[in-house]
């Protein structure tokens, strides 16, 4: 069997390569897409098969696909392109015939008024509509997502969020990593969407101790509303485009989307979730 990883140089990617031969895929049998395969030289010397695979160019996608069995569609990066690009790597694959298409989608993504959602909406439309053998994970939130909110909080002691009361269920991006191996080596997923996310849901209090817990300093929680904390993150520097996209996942907390925790991730990968604490520590 052949399994294809799209997107593999990336931070996730190169994690579910490396889960899948944890599990004991012999490297022959995993074939790795990326923009750039020199960035996966390490990979290939264990012997996986490096390809070029850009969304953004169908002949590339086409060719990569060719012989696979079972393919994982990493969600791409590029927002207002991805629709089209994941739409090329879902027609390849139903065109290649193959027997199983994975792919990374975002919390409640058919239903929720989330910032994140309507292009992973648009692709799980069009995996429905394409007929292909699929499962959808749901990825919530990654622990690594924090990173600039830990520099942040570092020099500051602040933690500025307008996500009210709302919880948020992360985990550490291995743990989703884990659980897209494990989709792709057993059977049973195909039809199945996973809502996933880690064992707890915390608030934004949870975080800040967190926080402090790890870099060994107070930190103090900012409740803002959303002008607000539009207006600060303006005031640092950005866009208003990408102030009101980064204000918007907070409303997204606040309105619960990132706050399930019913143990699925857990259950698929046979373990508990990454804590909180032990993900901010590792980003240290």
């Amino acid at each position: 069997m052949t399994l294809l990883v799209t997107a593999a140089s990336g931070q996730l990617g190169r994690l579910v390569l490396d889960s899948l031969l944890d599990r004991g895929v012999a490297p022959a049998e995993v074939r790795a897409g990326a923009r750039t395969p020199d960035r996966l030289a390490a990979y290939a010397e264990r012997g996986l098969d490096v390809v070029a695979l850009d969304y953004s160019d169908p002949a590339s996608v086409e060719a990569a696909l060719v012989g696979v069995d079972r393919v994982l569609l990493i969600s791409g990066s590029e927002v207002g392109q991805r629709v089209a690009q994941h739409t090329t790597v879902v027609d390849a694959a139903r065109a290649a015939g193959v027997d199983l298409l994975v792919y990374t989608s975002a919390p409640h993504a058919r239903e929720a008024d989330f910032v994140l959602a309507p292009e992973h909406r648009a692709t799980e439309e069009a995996i429905e509509a394409a007929g292909v053998p699929a499962t959808i994970l749901r990825n919530n939130w990654y622990h690594e997502n924090y990173a600039q909110a830990l520099d942040t909080v570092r020099s500051t002691g602040v933690l500025a969020t307008s996500a009210g009361d709302g919880l948020v269920a992360s985990a550490a991006r291995a743990d989703f990593a884990e659980a897209a191996a494990v989709v792709l080596t057993t059977d049973g997923h195909a039809g199945r969407v996973y809502e996933l996310g880690g064992d707890v849901a915390w608030d934004q209090p949870t975080l800040a101790a967190a926080l402090g817990e790890v870099l060994g300093r107070e930190v103090a929680v900012q409740q803002l509303s959303t002008d607000e904390h539009v207006a600060l993150l303006e005031g640092v520097g950005l866009d208003a485009g990408t102030a009101g996209f980064v204000a918007g996942i907070d409303t997204g907390i606040r309105d619960g989307v990132l706050g399930d925790a019913d143990g699925t991730l857990s259950r698929l990968i046979g373990r508990p979730t990454t804590p909180l604490v032990d993900g901010l520590r590792a980003l240290v």
